[in-house]
């Protein structure tokens, strides 16, 4: 009986004329989506199809003499559920269930009413990664500043947008001329007065949101700590080796003086204190 409905409705989009409309539905990766049945006031239905037309075209479900059926053999078998207002339900839904679907409507009088819907599914937009990246300073950079590179980052997704918010401010917002690679970078220039001052880069799509903050400053300050400390572990290499090297220096200089004649000298001074022990001998 299903069947043979499906296949009178085929017929009717075929023989008489029907109005299309349009429209667009976002959902996300493990929700549900409601796809409407809209119609004209007034349309009493008799019928009702629902199609999946893309990749490929598929039987949904199908409204015939008050009976609901949405056991077709289709990628939706299981996620899909028919409401007694003739719209449809998917869910849980999959990143694949992106695509084009139709409903056909007949009324008692005969009118045929169609209605395509663009479905989208998105992906949930994990928790960005922020790192921080410090400027070498030179000579000309003004004293206690520190330029920051700020990177946004989240991984495996798309269709995803980037920005940034100054946080503790009135004015949330960065002015466009620090940020760089589709906003995914920003630049910014810290003093002591922004030792508490907080950033964060929001990663968004149509369905979702996620952000992550970080204070900057305190990537300057350690950044500083560590070349202090790398400056004293520096000495504590180097003065060790001094310390032997001037100890081997007074070792030769001690020993020059018993090269050449003065050896000999030193060895008349040893020789008696050898040969006393003889003297007296008969």
């Amino acid at each position: 009986m299903a069947v043979r409905s499906a296949w009178t409705l085929f017929l009717w989009e075929a023989l008489f004329p029907v109005v299309v409309t349009s429209v667009q539905v976002q959902g996300q990766v493990g929700g549900s989506a409601l796809l409407m049945a809209e119609r004209p006031a007034g349309f009493q239905v008799r019928e009702a199809i629902w199609r999946c037309l893309w990749p490929s075209e598929e039987l949904l479900a199908t409204f015939f003499r008050d009976s609901l059926e949405t056991l077709y053999h289709s990628r939706f078998l299981g996620r899909a559920q028919l409401h007694s207002n003739l719209s449809l339900e998917l869910r849980p839904l999959q990143s694949g269930d992106s695509g084009n679907f139709s409903v056909l409507l007949v009324d008692k009088e005969g009118r045929a009413w169609t209605q395509t819907l663009q479905l989208k599914v998105y992906d949930v937009v994990p928790r960005p990664v922020v790192q921080v990246f410090i400027a070498t300073s030179g000579d000309a950079q003004p004293p206690k500043t520190c330029q920051v590179f700020l990177s946004c980052w989240a991984p495996n997704i798309s269709d995803i947008t980037y920005s940034w918010r100054r946080e503790g401010t009135l004015d949330l917002g960065v002015e466009p001329s620090g940020l760089f690679v589709d906003r995914q970078l920003l630049r910014v220039s810290l003093g002591p007065g922004d030792k508490g001052v907080a950033y964060s880069c929001i990663v968004s799509n149509p369905v979702s949101w996620d952000l992550a903050t970080i204070t900057p400053w305190e990537s300057c300050h350690r950044e500083a700590a560590q070349g202090r400390a790398s400056y004293k572990d520096a000495l504590l290499v180097a003065v060790p080796v001094l310390l032997l090297l001037l100890l081997a220096g007074i070792s030769a200089w001690r020993c020059g003086p018993c090269s050449g004649k003065k050896k000999d000298v030193c060895a008349d001074q040893v020789a008696p204190e050898t040969e006393n022990p003889l003297v007296g001998l008969p």
